[in-house]
């Protein structure tokens, strides 16, 4: 019986290391990478983000890295389409692919599948994002508890994102987005070996704030200033530019914005960890552990 093409899946905490296994990996079996981060895939902001550097795609090719405008609108099911079909053409040409990146709803939409949405209506985006913007999260909130009191019982209270893209299909479709979900896994046609990567807390936290100071060297408080008058788009919703953004309006101090932009990264990454350890297809090492992470993968191969 043929045996069906294999995809390994790179994961962990942000800082951890992924990027150079990834490569690594791919190397050794002569892929190339998809890349399953929801902010890599913008353009403009490679520093924060920590995207693969032009040396690191010289030498394996990245897909999914540098390719929408700030302002482009995507999501979860979006990448579900598009890395599908990159994972066809790539197993088609060798039978192996690598899917390395810290965004957990991308690799569960690649590895078990999401449900399917609705194209949500512009006009409906533009505005919840202004009012949450403008009000706050609170006065959504009560429209999704009236709205999808489902939803509502299960949903981050404290992520405004999360909450208006529920709202957003319900004023787009006129059902609530939990009738959407129907949580089951997809069958898929290719077998997938996940690898997790951490580290101790203490040297992960080491990791994270010594990141933020090569960040900072490299050029990120440029960056920054140049994606300052599009800091209103959803892809600058995220750790780094937010503080920054901060910075540069003049509300906090240089120092203290680059304290905030460590704390939040190691908060987020301890975040990543709750969520990966949840589940129980993922095998575990750390990153010095290359042998016998190596050993693993070479026998699913072979």
């Amino acid at each position: 019986m043929e045996t069906k093409p294999l995809l390994i899946v790179i994961e962990g905490p942000t800082g951890v290391g992924k990027t150079d296994m990834a490569i690594s990996v791919a190397e050794r079996l002569g892929t190339e990478i998809v890349n399953a981060d929801s902010r890599q895939i913008y353009r403009d902001i490679p520093i924060g983000t920590a995207a693969p550097t032009a040396e690191q795609q010289a030498r394996v090719r990245h897909h999914f890295v540098g390719t929408l405008a700030l302002s482009d609108y995507y999501s979860a099911a979006r990448f579900e389409r598009e890395a599908l079909a990159s994972l066809a053409c790539l197993f088609k040409e060798r039978g192996v692919a690598v899917m390395c990146g810290g965004s957990m709803m991308y690799v569960d939409a690649v590895c078990q599948g999401i449900d399917c949405m609705p194209d949500v209506d512009a006009d409906v985006r533009r505005s919840l994002r202004s009012r949450l913007e403008s009000e706050g999260v609170e006065p959504l909130l009560e429209e999704l508890r009236v709205a999808d009191p489902a939803y509502y019982a299960e949903v981050d209270r404290r992520n405004g994102v999360r909450v208006v893209h529920a709202l957003e299909v319900f004023y787009t479709s006129g059902r609530p987005f939990s009738a959407f979900r129907s949580g089951q896994k997809k069958e898929r046609p290719f077998r997938i070996l996940k690898i997790g990567l951490n580290l101790p807390r203490e040297v992960l936290f080491d990791r994270i704030n010594r990141r933020v100071s090569k960040m900072v060297e490299a050029g990120l408080l440029d960056e920054v200033e140049r994606v300052m008058p599009q800091r209103k788009e959803n892809a600058l919703n995220t750790v780094g530019y937010k503080e920054l953004f901060r910075w540069k309006a003049g509300e906090w101090a240089l120092d203290f914005a680059l304290e905030r932009m460590r704390k939040n990264t190691r908060v987020y990454a301890k975040k990543q960890i709750t969520w990966l350890k949840k589940d129980t297809e993922i095998n575990w090492f750390e990153p010095s552990r290359t042998d016998d992470l190596f050993a693993l993968i070479d026998g699913a191969v072979h």
